[in-house]
């Protein structure tokens, strides 16, 4: 299949950082001015001084983006503009020529890397698309304000028209899932199924919401509600004051790498005793070396103060008609299926006993084998 644009011009893009911004980093990494901490209190009030020393030191010193970057380059990646934002993706289309569209979404602190032990896999059965939310990476920075949960899925349904998909499944993972919800309420014609993973669900102000939990459900409703009082620091100044946080961010790589390393240590596996046993090393620095060299720390914190301040994020909606699937992580998840099922048209649910939010790194295989046999499952249109 030829494809043809409907709207706007797609540009092939590859990724290509200056010699000089590489060793920019390398020497603002060896001029780090530490902080201390008081003793003895480990990842209780963020990440402990020694391990984010060894980490930044690796990164400096051993770790080799030139490498990380050749291997980004073997997937085919375009831009285009949509309202105004560069949008960032990769395209890699099947061998099956009556294979389905399948576009990728991420979470924060991710990125379009997070899905590059997948790619292949699912390139078997599908056309695969694998997008780079506006303001993050290589869709940043943000080129104005109001890029809200609405309009990223907008933008991404505008996208797949582009390509000439006319039918398609989504996947994302934590906003991801949030993007691939709307994108379904959107454009309901268009979405043949969306997949769900690190999905946070909400109860009402029901009380029988809570009647017959099972125990498992009683943990991650308690595992909610801890991050709701324990873990929201993140997500408060990102929601009400990003700009103010970008400075920092922006100025220091090892305060971009404790900010995303963080994330990386509680929402991944919680059996991994560090973030990098979870999606190995090397991955997690290229994920922060895309923040760092793209300076989205400040657009990517921008895209929680527009979903905050938006009244559509939070107002009742109906619930959803597409078929969807939910996988859960049973160390880290927090998704309930009742409460899923009131908001979205549950039609597979699947709980592992390994992995965390950011699943397609973690366990590929598992991640890769639920898509497809959801997709499998549905009645799915091929172009």
């Amino acid at each position: 299949m030829t494809l043809t644009p409907s709207a706007g011009v797609i540009h092939p893009f590859r990724i290509e950082i200056p010699q000089a911004e590489v060793d920019d980093l390398r020497d603002r990494l060896a001029r780090t001015r530490w902080s201390g901490e008081i003793p003895g209190t480990g990842w209780s009030r963020g990440v402990p001084g020694e391990y984010l020393k060894g980490l930044a030191d690796y990164w400096a010193d051993k770790y080799d983006w030139r490498e990380a970057e050749a291997r980004l380059n073997e997937f085919p990646q375009f831009t285009t503009e949509i309202d105004g934002q560069n949008i960032h993706f990769v395209h890699v289309r099947s061998v099956r020529a009556d294979a389905t569209p399948l576009l990728l979404l991420h979470d924060w602190p991710g990125s379009f890397t997070q899905f590059t032990e997948v790619v292949e896999t699912l390139s078997r059965d599908f056309h695969v698309i694998v997008t780079s939310t506006p303001g993050v990476g290589f869709s940043g920075p943000l080129s104005g304000p109001g890029w809200n949960t609405g309009k990223i899925a907008g933008a991404f349904v505008e996208l797949m028209a582009r390509l000439g998909y006319d039918r398609y499944g989504v996947q994302g993972g934590g906003g991801g899932a949030w993007i691939a919800a709307e994108m379904s309420r959107q454009a309901p014609e268009r979405v043949i199924g969306i997949h769900l993973n690190g999905l946070v669900t909400f109860p009402s102000d029901d009380p029988a919401d809570f009647a017959g939990l099972t125990e498992g459900e009683q943990v991650r409703l308690a595992r909610l509600q801890n991050f709701r009082d324990d873990m929201m620091g993140f997500n408060v100044i990102q929601s009400t004051r990003p700009q103010t946080l970008a400075y920092g961010l922006h100025d220091s790589p090892v305060g971009q790498l404790a900010w995303i390393t963080e994330k990386f240590k509680e929402w991944t596996d919680s059996a991994a005793d560090l973030p990098e046993d979870a999606v190995g090393r090397d991955h997690l620095l290229t994920n922060v070396s895309v923040y760092w060299f793209t300076g989205t720390a400040g657009s990517s914190a921008n895209l929680y103060y527009e979903m905050s301040h938006d009244p559509a994020a939070w107002a009742p909606k109906e619930r959803g008609t597409v078929p969807a699937a939910v996988a859960v992580a049973l160390p880290t998840d927090v998704a309930i299926r009742r409460f899923a099922e009131r908001d979205l048209n549950v039609t597979r649910w699947t709980e592992f006993e390994r992995g965390g939010n950011f699943l397609s790194l973690e366990q590929p295989e598992l991640f890769a084998g639920d898509v497809r046999a959801f997709f499998d499952a549905l009645d799915r249109p091929h172009r």
